[in-house]
């Protein structure tokens, strides 16, 4: 007769044979090589709050200064390529002439219009800027979520109205005024244009998503919203979020795919330098480019954007 195995043993046995099993069945599950794998869309590059990510102030000061301000797509996490991606700010540098103007690049990942502000971010940056320098300003990706969750709390409410709602801001520990999306757009112009600075609102940029053959525009959203502030306040707008998707409508899916860095938002190296093209194709459409004079040989060959 037998003698009977004890529990214990009989786990450890199943386990010594499971585990060579699924190795075996599933080559590389267990030893992944994680730079292959992409990151979730920005959990791995959005600085924490008030985190120091190396901001440093423009090079030159006796220079005028083009001051970017956003959020990851625009200069994602420390700027450094990390998880293979890149916001258009990076390269954008490359189409100026840094010797007759600073490019300044002050965007963070994970922000929205409403916390950069919050954090003082926006504080911090107005604190360099001066009489004729320029700023561009592109939110919009970050601001549809949820005001007062543990997680982000940095939500903006739709519209560009007037509306308001009181939250307790779990991340910042205050309680807190909550506006709308194009209430902050109005707040970041009137202070910039205080200091005596250009602003130049743009679109967000279309995430990867498509819809009978077409990138899905935000016309009815931020964009829209976006172009209806310039209007009331009288300042530039770029439509950026239109420019890049007929880019996309006309590269189309297959080549548009490695222009991604992850499933849907942030793009890769070449995604960010198409994209800091369309952006100098919008300031040349402009009936009056502020920074006409500044750009660098590379620059001078992007052809104005035409509708």
């Amino acid at each position: 007769m037998l003698k009977q195995l004890s529990p214990r043993i009989v786990l450890s046995t199943i386990l010594s044979l499971a585990v060579p099993l699924l190795v075996i069945t599933v080559p590389g599950l267990l030893a992944q090589d994680p730079a292959k794998s992409l990151p979730m869309e920005g959990a791995t590059t959005d600085p924490a709050a008030h985190a120091k990510i190396g901001l440093r102030p423009p090079a030159d000061p006796k220079l005028p200064t083009l001051f970017l301000v956003g959020d990851s797509t625009v200069r994602n996490g420390h700027a450094d390529g990390a998880g293979g991606q890149w916001g258009w700010g990076e390269p954008l540098v490359g189409l100026f002439d840094t010797s007759k103007i600073n490019v300044d690049n002050r965007a963070i990942g994970g922000r929205s219009s409403r916390s950069y502000i919050m954090e003082n971010q926006w504080a911090e940056t107005l604190a360099f800027v001066k009489t004729g320098d320029i700023i561009l300003l592109q939110w919009g990706h970050n601001d549809d979520g949820p005001l007062d969750d543990l997680a982000r709390a940095r939500g903006t409410l739709h519209g560009t109205g007037d509306e308001t709602k009181e939250v307790d801001n779990p991340i910042l520990k205050i309680h807190e005024t909550v506006h709308t999306y194009g209430w902050y757009l109005r707040k970041y112009i009137e202070d910039a244009k205080a200091k005596g600075a250009v602003p130049i609102i743009c679109s967000p940029i279309p995430r990867k998503t498509w819809k009978d053959g077409k990138i899905v525009r935000n016309a009815a959203t931020y964009g829209g919203w976006a172009r209806q502030v310039a209007d009331q306040e009288h300042v530039s707008f770029i439509d950026l979020n239109e420019i890049i998707a007929r880019k996309y409508d006309a590269l189309g899916e297959a080549a548009v795919e490695p222009l991604f860095g992850d499933p849907h938002t942030h793009t890769s190296r070449a995604g960010a330098e198409l994209n800091a093209e369309c952006v100098v194709a919008g300031l040349k459409a402009l009936p009056a480019d502020p920074v006409a004079a500044y750009f660098s040989p590379k620059g001078k060959a992007v052809a104005p954007y035409v509708e």
